[in-house]
């Protein structure tokens, strides 16, 4: 059956090529376009890897011995290995780069907020606060606002709706997800999984809606959480634009499907 294994079978290995890509000595220096390629080069890698593996039918945490401590005779283990120790390198630098990246985003965010600290916003019947012409303008030129998914549908009576999105509206900024970080849209579902609040829709208990609310969050422990989501909409007036930040609670039990109340497509 063969001998067993001196050495840890699943110990990393790496072949004597070094992989390609690696992140380089100074991620600082590169722009922030250069480390989004870079991010995306990874996580192609890493996908393609993932693949490999699955082709052996085995993941990063997948026996390579049998019951006895023998070396498994099903599937390569040698390569199993190699690659196994080529995921784990690149999942330490993907985590340079996103650190990187987040760096970047929090500096974009941080002129924002300095340059809107003096702007009071007026908040309008439906929630939304416009923001001021010079708020607008500086914010324009700002990667944190540019458009990166757009409205597709709106459900009446929904979340989305009672928050005051449109369809059309493009989604410049998603709570803390933008166009450097949203990976698809697939991150903006995170961040409404964890931003489920109260219904306004609650059993009647003799008190008023907004009482009723407050009662019901003590009771259950959940509280409402606000996603604050900047916005882009065109106006009637050709080329007229106007950013509107607004808040939005998402809601499981509003009366129709998830928790938003509208479909957004990827820009």
């Amino acid at each position: 059956m063969g001998i067993p294994m001196a050495n840890n079978l699943h110990a990393p290995t790496v072949s004597s090529g070094s992989m390609s890509g690696g992140v380089p000595h100074d991620l600082s220096k590169l722009s922030m376009n250069d480390l989004m390629k870079h991010k995306e080069r990874i996580e192609e890698e890493l996908s393609a890897l993932s693949s490999v593996l699955g082709s052996h039918g085995v993941n990063m945490s997948t026996s390579l011995t049998t019951f006895d401590g023998f070396p498994r005779d099903d599937i390569d283990v040698a390569q199993i290995r190699t690659i196994r120790a080529q995921i784990i390198r690149l999942r330490y630098d993907h985590k340079e780069v996103m650190t990187e990246i987040e760096k970047g985003i929090h500096s974009h965010f941080a002129g924002l907020q300095s340059a809107t600290n003096n702007t009071l916003p007026t908040r309008t019947t439906n929630g939304s606060v416009p923001l001021s012409s010079e708020a607008t303008s500086s914010a324009a030129d700002t990667s944190g606002l540019t458009p990166f998914a757009k409205v597709n549908t709106v459900v009446a009576g929904s979340p989305a709706s009672q928050a005051g999105l449109q369809a059309g509206d493009s989604i410049c900024s998603f709570g803390n997800i933008n166009w450097l970080n949203h990976e698809r849209l697939s991150k903006v579902a995170e961040v409404v999984q964890q931003n489920e609040g109260v219904s306004d829709c609650l059993p009647a208990v003799g008190l008023p809606s907004s009482a009723s609310q407050q009662v019901y969050a003590q009771l259950t422990g959940i509280v409402q959480r606000t996603i604050i989501v900047k916005i882009s909409r065109t106006d009637a007036t050709p080329g007229n634009t106007t950013n509107l930040d607004l808040q939005l609670v998402p809601r499981r039990d509003w009366g129709g499907r998830g928790l938003l109340g509208c479909h957004l497509l990827p820009i």
